[in-house]
């Protein structure tokens, strides 16, 4: 029995979340798990420009893994009729931009993965597995969604978060900077955990997000920086009014991009520093790990701050 009266907890509406109908988990490397235990698949093909930690299931589970180059624009060259029934096929859905393509290949590729933890809002694929990443677009610690129609028989434990949510409430009150440790520490925590459903926080903060709006701002955002940046930027992409990109790919061979915006408060991630190890340094996965700079286009964003990005790469191009 829950206890009666006390002190309060948050009060978080539990209105409902994006994805219904799935499985909640606690990390988007453990939906991966699930489908290569549920699928029984002994050998999985990897993109070499993805992230590393999806190598912690795989290894875990023994999985032969076998990597694959991408062209210029981000899609496989692989042969698909090389699948054999326990292979499966994971392609990224780079930024949330390349829906379209992931609409071509799904009748095209069995064994289909699809890794959505960088575009939360894309349909799951019809004839494959699909997986989310919620903190990539919410302020949640933890978090994934999954829809697989095959399940396991191992017992699977709730998961529990509220030790690694620190630095959410660090930048309400502070600078960013103040909880960036309080961040990094809760990225490794992440490292090497079980398969569990999602914690009663994690789903609690997702059931109070207005994905709509959310949405709508990603794509204002985003639109805003291709109409200013477009002519300069090397990347070309064609969204629809669907699409809900995480980040603005700007690619520059300014090697000191990067550190000036970050001097000016705009923190970019880097995608991924560990393909640098796995790759000749002539290839499009060599060239996109150290030219791509992805520029913030979340919700938190107002149209100031926009222009100020613009102006400084602008100013540096000029250069």
């Amino acid at each position: 029995m829950n206890a009666i009266g006390g002190y309060f907890a948050l009060d978080l509406l539990n209105n409902k979340e994006f994805h219904l109908n799935c499985l909640k988990l606690n990390t988007a490397r453990n939906a991966l798990e699930y489908i290569l235990i549920a699928r029984k698949y002994k050998k999985i093909y990897l993109p070499f420009y993805t992230c590393d930690v999806l190598l912690q299931p795989i290894e875990k589970l023994k999985v032969i893994v076998e990597f694959y180059n991408i062209n210029k624009d981000f899609e496989p060259i692989f042969d698909y009729s090389r699948l054999k029934q326990n292979e499966g096929f994971l392609y990224t859905n780079y930024f949330g931009l390349k829906d379209s393509y992931i609409r071509k290949i799904d009748s095209l590729c069995k064994n289909l993965i699809i890794d959505n933890a960088q575009s939360f809002y894309s349909k799951p694929v019809i004839n494959g597995d699909t997986f989310y990443s919620a903190r990539k677009f919410f302020g949640v610690s933890d978090g994934a969604y999954l829809y697989c129609n095959k399940p396991i028989q191992i017992e699977i434990l709730k998961d529990i978060s509220w030790k690694r949510s620190q630095y959410l409430f660090i930048r309400i009150d502070e600078e960013a900077e103040t909880g960036y440790q309080s961040f990094k520490k809760n990225e490794s925590e992440l490292d090497f955990q079980e398969i569990k459903y999602m914690s009663n926080l994690t789903s609690s903060i997702l059931g109070n997000i207005d994905y709509k709006t959310i949405s709508e701002k990603r794509r204002d955002n985003y639109i805003f920086l291709s109409n200013e940046l477009g002519s300069i930027n090397k990347l070309k992409f064609n969204i629809n009014k669907k699409t809900v990109p995480m980040v603005y790919p700007f690619y520059s061979t300014n090697e000191n991009l990067r550190e000036i915006l970050r001097l000016n408060k705009i923190y970019t991630a880097q995608y991924w520093d560990s393909v640098l190890k796995n790759v000749e340094k002539g290839s499009i996965e060599y060239d996109y790990t150290k030219n791509i700079i992805y520029l913030p286009i979340d919700q938190r964003l107002n149209s100031k701050q926009l222009k100020t990005i613009i102006k400084i790469i602008k100013d540096e191009h000029k250069r």
